[in-house]
């Protein structure tokens, strides 16, 4: 099972929402401009303006709205649950992990973007909705971690260890000669 929240927006702002997030996503924050942006979502270039003060304004509320998206899937945290070691509870993390932030690939370049382009307005939002994610599975590892199967000190920065590896996994894959490698997962 697993749970979205609807961002609440359609119509034409959806539509600009919708555009202005996979644009982004292909080519950043500097590679768009507020006309093309409009002319993917089938209106004119004050229309957006309308919705938005800005283009950062825009930026920010198609990366909110991409936030929104990310949610647990109770099946893969019921199994990191059942974990019987360490070394199980932390490849159940990395799949929880994998599985949230990897099913929507725009959504991992648009934060890639973000944290590069505007990274001092992504801080808010990535405690907001990545959060919880942290939390969740930083309660799961912190038992291993105090028993001493898990050699690290703090669950919470071992939970970000491992968001980063998968957040960092697609643009490594574009400088390595090869075809990339697959993210071992039986999700």
């Amino acid at each position: 099972m697993k749970t979205k929240i609807a961002s609440g927006r359609g119509g034409t702002e959806g539509r600009i929402l919708e555009a202005a997030a996979g644009l982004f996503a292909r080519f950043g924050y500097n590679g768009v401009s507020a006309r093309e942006i409009a002319s993917a979502a089938g209106v004119n270039e004050v229309t957006i303006y309308r919705y938005y003060a800005c283009k950062r304004d825009l930026y920010l509320a198609a990366l909110d709205s991409e936030l929104r998206q990310v949610s647990l899937r109770d099946d893969l945290v019921a199994r990191i649950s059942e974990a019987s070691n360490g070394h199980e509870v932390l490849i159940r993390a990395f799949e929880l992990i994998t599985a949230t932030l990897m099913d929507r690939p725009e959504f991992v370049r648009l934060l890639q973007y973000a944290t590069l382009e505007l990274n001092e307005d992504i801080d808010p939002f990535l405690r907001r909705y990545l959060g919880e994610l942290i939390e969740v599975i930083a309660s799961y590892l912190e038992p291993w971690i105090v028993n001493g199967q898990l050699h690290c000190t703090n669950a919470k920065l071992l939970t970000l260890t491992l968001i980063a590896i998968v957040l960092s996994h697609t643009a490594f894959h574009r400088v390595l000669p090869g075809n990339p490698p697959e993210l071992e997962s039986d999700v």
